[in-house]
């Protein structure tokens, strides 16, 4: 009986510690932050000018991910008004939104986004920029 009472003791704490962590977890993902956050460094994605609307003000945003694509994936969890200027309805990157990847196009890279990333990378977003006047006429 003694044996089996300690066994029922330590199964209980372990409970106990296991009910802890999935609290905090749960608190975790509460404030809007996901899974990956715990097991991924943050590393800075800009935003431009004509984006930071949709993205709380803020030309810069730090996010988890292991690839460009966790990345992106956790800034449109954050802010999803963005997920609709930079994805397509099937969930495609639009064409005229360019990454780049500290300097290397994202598009050119053999990974493209499932590229890693680490803490010290940076990911740009650059739209394209389309129109303008036509030339002037001449006489």
């Amino acid at each position: 009986m003694t044996s089996q009472r300690c066994l029922t003791k330590r199964f209980s704490g372990v409970l106990r510690l296991v009910g802890d962590w999935l609290e905090r977890v749960g608190a975790f993902l509460k404030l809007g932050a996901s899974f990956a956050h715990l097991f991924s460094r943050l590393m800075k994605i800009n935003i431009p000018t004509p984006l930071r609307q949709y993205a709380g003000k803020q030309d810069s945003v730090d996010v988890g991910g292991r690839t460009v694509g966790d990345a992106l994936s956790e800034l449109t969890k954050r802010h999803p008004e963005l997920r609709k200027h930079l994805y397509t309805d099937e969930g495609k990157l639009r064409s005229f939104v360019n990454l780049y990847l500290n300097d290397d196009d994202v598009r050119y890279l053999s990974e493209r986004e499932a590229t890693p990333v680490k803490e010290s990378d940076h990911l740009s977003i650059i739209p394209s920029i389309a129109g303008g006047s036509p030339a002037p006429r001449c006489c």
